[in-house]
């Protein structure tokens, strides 16, 4: 059945905060709104005693969710893109599990998104959970910037603030060349043109990569009208592991597109 709105979530053991973001929608999405919710288990494989048994049955209240056990990691970008086959909707948002609505932020988006053809995909008003607007919008990725973003970013702060566009106007929409890609929504037929994520992605940079691609044939949109919480603990700068990932992921991005240095 065709619906307005699909969403993917991809699951890595953290189902409280799953379950916070899923209630929420709920709570706040009309029920006029159409949707199906994909939850894309990347973290069951066999190994946390039955830990996702309580999860499973919490889902199971929802009738609009689906709940997909992969059984073992496949990486952020090949998990979201797992469920392309299964879209059947007008608009389609990739979500991350830290995600906590407080109001219906689905409508405004879609209705922008409506009136707006040339609007590919649409990043909106994300907030910590002070409220604060998140760093989350940013310029063309450039070795120069990101070396600065894991290592010296005090140093730098204008180049910082040029870089994440703190000097746009928020108030109103604009273009963005780089979102975050914690929370966008895109056209469900632009998504499955682009094929989803590159899958040579593990995790980080996938997004960068999507938005690129979307730009070079559509626009990436900043819009006001609608405010989600992102809890975003930015793992990879805390562990050696996901740091690894995150360098893994930039060389691979810069060979792909070329290095822009600065």
């Amino acid at each position: 059945m065709t619906v307005q709105l699909s969403v993917s979530i991809v699951a890595y053991h953290n189902y409280d905060d799953i379950k916070k973001a899923i209630s929420t929608l709920e709570k706040y999405t009309p029920t006029t709104l159409t949707k199906k919710i994909y939850v894309v288990d990347n973290g069951n494989d066999g190994t946390q005693n039955g830990e996702n048994t309580e999860f499973v049955d919490f889902l199971s209240d929802y009738d609009d969710v689906q709940y997909i056990d992969m059984k073992k990691n496949l990486g952020f970008g090949k998990g979201h893109n797992t469920i392309l086959p299964l879209i059947d909707s007008e608009y389609h948002c990739i979500m991350n599990p830290d995600i906590i609505f407080t109001e219906d932020a689905f409508s405004p988006i879609l209705k922008y998104m409506n009136d707006n053809p040339s609007v590919g995909m649409t990043i909106p008003n994300i907030v910590d959970m002070k409220g604060n607007r998140q760093k989350v919008y940013r310029e063309e990725l450039t070795v120069f910037d990101m070396f600065i973003r894991m290592f010296c970013k005090d140093l730098f702060p204008r180049r910082v603030a040029e870089h994440t566009l703190q000097y746009e106007d928020y108030s109103k929409p604009f273009h963005v060349p780089f979102g975050q890609g914690s929370f966008l929504v895109i056209r469900s037929e632009l998504f499955k043109k682009l094929k989803g994520f590159d899958e040579k992605y593990f995790m980080y940079v996938e997004d960068a990569d999507l938005c690129k691609r979307v730009n070079q044939i559509s626009n990436l949109m900043y819009f006001p009208g609608a405010t989600v919480i992102h809890k975003w603990e930015k793992a990879s700068h805390k562990n050696k592991t996901l740091f690894k990932y995150h360098v893994q992921s930039m060389k691979y991005y810069f060979k792909k597109w070329g290095y822009k240095w600065i």
